[in-house]
């Protein structure tokens, strides 16, 4: 039986899992921009990358 905090954590685990493994040519391609642009980060700046990113996550966690 799961308990409350169970039922709680598994989300979070599976998106810790998919952010990693499943989407992680997107992750580093969001990265890598956010690295090159740190110093002069403006609003939408990384945005492909970040909607490429969160598209892959959403996938990979809904199915």
């Amino acid at each position: 039986m799961q308990t409350q905090s169970d039922k709680v954590a598994t989300p979070l685990r599976r998106l810790a899992i998919h952010s990693t493994t499943t989407c992680s040519a997107e992750a580093t391609a969001y990265g890598k921009c956010i690295l090159s642009t740190y110093l002069d980060v403006r609003k939408d700046t990384c945005k492909q990358e970040f909607e490429k990113f969160g598209q892959c996550l959403r996938q990979a966690v809904g199915s």
